[in-house]
Parts: C-alpha cells; structure tokens; sequence
C-alpha cells in the first residue's frame, strides 16, 4: 500500500447553525490546518497514489479565504468539512481538520 500526506492551511469563515446558545453561530473565521490523507495499492500512471497539486487545488480552491456557508450546502462544522474533503479527493481515506489550538476533529473512511 502507498500512503501520502498534504498539509494545507487556510483561512475562512462560517457560522454554524446549532440547538443551543453558542458564540458559534455568529459569522467568525479561523486559520484551519487540514491534513489529508491518501493510499493506494497501485500507483497511478504517473507513478503517484493522488497528485498533492490537485489535492491542494481541492481544499485551496473551494475553501481558502471564504465564507464556507456559501460554499458547502451543510453545516459547515470541522466534521462535516473534513467529510467532504475526503469525499472529493480521489484516494483519500482520513481528513483531519484543526481549526484552532487544541480543537481537532476527524473524518476516517470505515
């Protein structure tokens, strides 16, 4: 099996639509770290699991300097985001999805 990794960081906003009182569901923005993760059993014809240029043009392209409730038709918390990131990059298997100090949160396929 072949595994690569893509770290990428970028910058956007949201506001997040929840059943209790938070300071979240006002429009914030955060430095999100995003590391994607990929394999393979076999290699492409290029000799790679997934390119990291479309990997980054994926992540940077849809969601860098956004508002991300304009861009995904859910919720945009950490989770669901780090669902559609591995959802639409071909090969990947686990986004992890830091958006700020100490606040990660994970998508795995099973």
């Amino acid at each position: 099996m072949y595994y690569v990794t893509k770290r990428i960081e970028i910058s956007a906003a949201h506001r997040l639509s929840l059943d209790y009182e938070s300071k979240c569901t006002n429009l914030h923005g955060h430095n999100w770290i995003i590391t994607v993760y990929c394999r393979a059993a076999e290699l492409n014809a290029n000799g790679m699991v997934t390119d990291f240029t479309d990997i980054k043009r994926t992540v940077m392209g849809s969601l860098d300097h956004a508002c991300l409730n304009d861009v995904v038709p859910f919720n945009p918390t950490a989770e669901n985001l780090a669902r559609w990131i591995c959802d639409n990059i071909p090969n990947c298997y686990r986004v992890d999805i830091r958006e700020s100090e100490g606040n990660t949160a994970s998508y795995e396929v099973d």
